[in-house]
């Protein structure tokens, strides 16, 4: 072979004299050379990162094949290339596996200019790079811009320690990634119009050089999935569709334009409205919005509460409906009321609004009053339909209103417990306020799923998004037979919908199964048939390996049955034993079989972690009196759950190390982690991300402290129920934990205030305990941003990686002292 590498890894760096090894040649690709026979190299140019930023992609697929200018390049065995030179630009890329974190050193001698990539991140340095992996599969990519006499290049790998091995394979799988959960193509907003024939989506997705930078795409297609039109720096969620589908509605750059779907023509109607968003077609020639205001305030140095509301950034901005005429652009009032006006529903052949506002009342739980109340626009009168402790959402029906609202809607019309049992109002119930005035009608008191929201259909029947058990699903109700179905969706968490009322009625949806990732179907709802019209699994998850997903249920002592998943990584050797988080909120909604999410379970498992999801007494879809179990009890239940359905799947999963066992939650979860460190010592390590240490303290002081505690707290106070309050809150225990615990907080977390954290944190370091504390700078209850999701995912699986498998290593090279 006339061109020869020496390529060698060096398997240990903790021997005197380090052992080389050749690097399997075969297993290396080269690709070249990449441009014209022309010797200028983009450093030659001032654009060279863009230059080869926008290359990368293409030879991070597995292609074999890329087309340059015109020109078929095909990717190589490095033992196969045979010319000592080559012109332009090359590229070399492998793949390697570790079974742990690793680090080393990637040096490369005989080339003068070279950029390296780890998993399409740029490494820093000029012959030496520093490499930092997971356990999973890697590629690493080198473009080459300079190589005088590839006889003379050599790609050493040095690992940092005997354990920071690198395995080069050709796998044709690959273990799921973090990047790839998160960056992978999804659709983020739908809307179908409503003779079922069109549909605007916006698809999103990220790039490694695109940093925390979405790439959305939203465009109008036919329900064949053809594209018409493409709307720029324009989301699905909105558009608005006219009655008759000619048009659609949407805001761009400060301008309100209407889309013609005919001839594509576009008239701008509005302009410069600040504070104006959520335009509809009211009817073809009018639209309704909603259009705020900000008083200025005339304090500059203090902020003088009007009342609890005053907590909420948003609270004195005062919000009223408005009418926009299309041809003209004259903008009528609706409503002239001193109150922020919500609109709920309207009706143009009624010529009526249906509105909701909220007069301060802290009389009663939760301590909030909402109005229902009815504009008729023909004469301007207002007409109060009822004001309600509890409420959800209210949609206009041929025979009245439907209302979505807690069993206590209506003095307990919804009720559907035992006398002395206190409803949880976040189990959502389906009512019906009849036109001739009658007393409303409770339409699901013996149906177990949660009502969220609902779309009407003009036969009067609704279409329904409800959490069922631990899943997200579609109902239909039919009004003439009062009878709820489920919508064959296919899907185990239904994410978005949007509903046509063509004569088929159709339903547009994006979800996902627990092991399968996101989709984009349309139901029928006559027929109950699904097609699906897009997928992400062929697009970013061919190949990949997925967890394998097994359902794990168990009765407690109360003899409620409680259900649970446990996920199980890929080609996992049940003769040896292996580390298990255990997951759960304990809130009042169950964990979701999302693919992915904020806590992905399927990467976890990549990572060698068993995975036990547990949905523990108090969450709603599981019929009232579950949901019930969660008022005033504050982890009374949850926690006895937890506990015992742990014990039940380490008796079921023999290959579960007992001795490594990392548990952890978030909110109400993260409360529940650290109320847990005081009940038990089942755990080797615990995480609570944004937890409540002091209810007290986030009663007084989260931004919707007051209204959840008035359900969670129901009719308790400090004054009144102090045992609650103290002997309920993980501070008051703090003497009790012995566990390691890592305590996760947005510093700037308005939902749980960050001191609650900072309450256990205090507690355990004067105590001597071993306790960790990590705040995200700027960031509120969730970690959204791209780079921040990847560092707080991180931080999570080196702690248990720290403390459940003996690996520091990870940990102290993200928090080195």
């Amino acid at each position: 072979m006339i061109f020869r590498t020496a390529v060698t890894l060096l398997l240990s760096a903790v021997a005197t004299q380090l052992v080389a090894a050749p690097l399997d040649e075969s297993k290396i690709q080269f690709i070249g050379p990449l441009g014209t026979q022309s010797t200028i190299k983009p450093h030659n140019t001032p654009h060279q990162k863009s230059i080869i930023n926008n290359l990368l992609p293409q030879l991070q697929k597995p292609n074999q094949k890329l087309e340059v200018f015109g020109n078929t390049r095909s990717w190589q065995s490095l033992e196969q290339v045979n010319a000592l030179t080559v012109n332009g630009m090359q590229a070399l890329r492998f793949n390697f596996s570790t079974t742990r974190f690793v680090e080393g050193t990637l040096a490369l001698s005989g080339i003068e200019k070279a950029h390296v990539f780890l998993n399409g991140e740029p490494l820093t340095g000029k012959s030496e790079f520093s490499i930092h992996a997971v356990t999973g599969d890697h590629q690493v990519i080198i473009i080459t811009e300079q190589v005088d006499d590839w006889k003379k290049v050599v790609i050493d790998y040095t690992p940092k320690a005997g354990h920071d091995e690198i395995v080069l394979t050709q796998k044709t799988t690959t273990a799921l990634s973090a990047k790839q959960l998160y960056d992978a193509p999804t659709i983020s907003a739908i809307s179908l119009s409503p003779n079922g024939k069109f549909y605007v989506a916006t698809e999103r997705h990220y790039q490694a050089n695109r940093k925390n930078a979405a790439i959305s795409n939203t465009s109008l297609r036919n329900i064949e999935g053809d594209v018409l039109y493409r709307l720029s720096g324009v989301a699905a969620s909105q558009v608005s569709w006219s009655p008759d589908s000619n048009a659609i509605v949407f805001t761009q750059d400060k301008r309100v334009s209407i889309l013609n779907i005919k001839d594509f023509s576009i008239k701008t109607v509005a302009e410069h409205f600040t504070g104006a968003s959520g335009y509809q077609f009211f009817d073809e020639d009018t639209l309704i919005f909603s259009w705020s205001n900000t008083p200025d305030d005339k304090h500059t140095l203090v902020k003088h509460y009007s009342g609890l509301e005053d907590r909420w950034s948003y609270a004195r901005s005062i919000s009223q409906p408005f009418l926009l005429d299309v041809k003209s652009g004259l903008v009528s009032t609706i409503s002239e009321s001193k109150l922020s006006t919500r609109i709920a529903d309207f009706d143009n052949e009624r010529n009526t609004v249906l509105v909701t506002r909220n007069p301060v009342d802290y009389a009663a739980p939760p301590h909030m009053l909402t109005q229902l109340v009815e504009i008729d626009l023909s004469n301007h009168t207002e007409k109060m339909l009822g004001e309600y402790r509890t409420f959800n959402r209210a949609k206009y029906t041929d025979k009245g209103i439907y209302v979505i609202a807690g069993p206590d809607f209506s003095q307990g019309l919804g009720r559907n417990l035992p006398k002395d049992m206190l409803a949880n109002n976040y189990d959502g119930q389906l009512y019906l306020l009849n036109n001739d005035g009658e007393k409303p009608q409770a339409l699901s008191k013996k149906f177990d799923p949660a009502i969220g929201g609902l779309q009407v259909l003009s036969n009067g029947d609704a279409v329904l998004n409800v959490t069922d058990k631990d899943t997200k699903q579609l109902y239909l109700y039919d009004e003439s037979k009062r009878r709820f179905k489920k919508l064959n969706t296919g899907f185990d968490v239904v994410e978005r919908y949007s509903v046509s009322d063509s004569k088929k009625g159709q339903v547009l949806v994006t979800g996902s199964q627990a092991s399968s990732p996101q989709a984009l179907s349309l139901v029928t709802v006559k027929r109950n048939k699904t097609k699906v019209l897009w997928d992400s699994k062929p697009v970013a998850y061919d190949n990949s390996e997925i967890a394998a997903l097994e359902e794990f249920n168990f009765t407690n002592e109360s003899g409620t049955q409680i259900s649970g998943r446990v996920y199980l990584p890929h080609n996992l050797d049940t003769s040896k034993k292996h580390p298990a988080l255990i997951y759960y909120y304990g809130g009042t909604s169950p964990v979701s079989r999302g693919f992915t999410g904020r806590y992905p379970f399927n990467l976890w498992a990549a990572q060698g972690y068993v995975v036990y999801v547990v949905q523990p007494t108090g969450a709603t879809g599981f019929g009232q009196e579950f949901s019930a179990k969660h008022v005033n009890a504050w982890g009374e239940h949850t926690a006895d759950d937890i506990i015992q359905g742990t014990n039940e799947f380490l008796k079921a999963y023999p290959f579960v190390d007992k001795n490594r066992l990392g548990n952890l939650g978030a909110s109400y979860g993260g409360f529940m982690t650290m109320l847990l460190a005081t009940k038990t010592d089942l755990f080797s390590a615990s995480i609570a991300h944004a937890g409540i240490s002091n209810i007290t303290s986030y009663w007084g002081q989260g931004w919707w402290g007051y209204l959840y505690s008035g359900e969670a707290s129901k009719n308790s106070f400090p004054w009144n129920n102090p045992s609650l309050y103290s002997q309920h809150s993980p501070v008051f225990h703090a003497d009790k934990v012995t566990t390691p615990l890592l305590l996760v907080h947005g510093d700037a977390d308005t939902n749980v205030p960050p001191g609650e954290s900072h309450n256990m944190y205090t507690a355990l370091k004067l105590l001597g305990q071993d306790v960790e504390l990590i705040e995200y700078k700027g960031a509120d209850h969730q970690i959204i941003v791209r780079d921040r999701r990847f560092h707080w995912w991180d931080t999570m699986l080196a702690y248990f990686d720290m403390h459940l498998k003996d690996q520091p290593q990870w940990w102290d090279h993200i928090y080195s002292k």
